[in-house]
């Protein structure tokens, strides 16, 4: 008997894979073929419309009241298009507010943290991901613990500690407490954990590369994704914060959220400009995001694939 004879017509394998298809056997998953995509449908597109429109009411709604006059804003009911007042009251709440040099401490404060951050972040999600040392899974739960701890409870003790340093009221009191964070440092450690192999890192090692190569040419460039995302959120956080600029600063050196708190001040606030305000305040997150909404979103993309 030779080996053709022990092999089964073509004809008849395809049929016997029919027989097993329609008499309830396992079946064999559809798999897209190469350069194939999934195409949405219009369920899909309108869900994604509805969600869209929902979270960009409340900045078009901002934008309408503060085109529009604090009388008319009273009145019921409230207004649903924009009015002519918009450059008026912009030009009110910057000079009221100061904002020229809030807007200038706002982005000294937030991009010093925010490339603080990142780079602490991942060099001490580094060390915990990949290397061994003493205690590293103490120290490791000690960070996460620490973000447990409501940040309320450490504005006293801050406080006192920067007044002993004789910076009270300077940018530094602001930026120095959130250089780096634990939430960082545990996002980047997660992120290393998957996306940075341990032998690319002994092939550096092998090929005679120091520490610094080791972090400038393998850890950096893997961690470039998550490094683009955290660095979003930190500015974001960082440009929005209030509770402790208000505490730490005066209205003589402020940031943008303290600038914008005097606009509610007096016997009868003027909802309009407060708006307008609010209004040049997001402004500049929303630039920063269309500059770099598409390098992070690509960032994350390839770091997925990767994966």
């Amino acid at each position: 008997m030779t080996t053709s004879d022990l092999t089964l017509p073509q004809a008849e394998v395809k049929d016997a894979g029919a027989g097993r298809e329609a008499g309830g056997g396992s079946r064999r998953p559809r798999v897209l073929g190469a350069g194939k995509q999934l195409h949405a449908g219009p369920v899909t597109y309108l869900v994604l419309t509805l969600f869209a429109l929902v979270s960009l009411a409340p900045l078009v709604w901002t934008a309408i009241a503060a085109s529009r006059s604090d009388t008319r804003l009273a009145q019921a009911p409230p207004p649903l298009w924009f009015g002519g007042n918009l450059f008026k009251n912009l030009e009110s709440a910057w000079e009221q507010a100061g904002l020229g040099t809030a807007m200038l401490n706002s982005t000294i404060v937030a991009g010093t943290i925010t490339v603080g951050t990142v780079l602490f972040s991942t060099l001490a999600g580094f060390a915990f991901a990949k290397l061994r040392f003493r205690f590293s899974s103490a120290l490791l739960l000690l960070t996460i613990g620490t973000m447990m701890i409501p940040p309320q409870l450490a504005v006293v003790p801050l406080y006192l500690w920067m007044s002993d340093l004789h910076w009270s009221n300077h940018l530094q009191t602001v930026i120095l407490p959130t250089l780096v964070t634990a939430f960082g440092t545990f996002f980047m450690r997660q992120y290393l954990v998957q996306a940075l192999p341990t032998e690319l890192i002994e092939a550096a090692r092998v090929d005679g590369a120091s520490s610094l190569r080791v972090v400038w040419h393998v850890v950096f460039p893997a961690a470039r994704p998550a490094m683009a995302v955290l660095g979003l959120l930190t500015f974001v956080m960082a440009w929005n914060d209030f509770l402790w600029p208000i505490i730490a600063l005066n209205q003589q050196n402020p940031t943008v959220q303290v600038a914008l708190n005097s606009l509610g001040t007096g016997y009868v606030p003027d909802q309009a400009v407060i708006m307008a305000g609010a209004l040049l305040g997001t402004l500049p997150l929303l630039i920063a995001f269309l500059l770099f909404g598409k390098q992070i979103v690509g960032g994350i993309m390839q770091g997925a694939i990767k994966g």
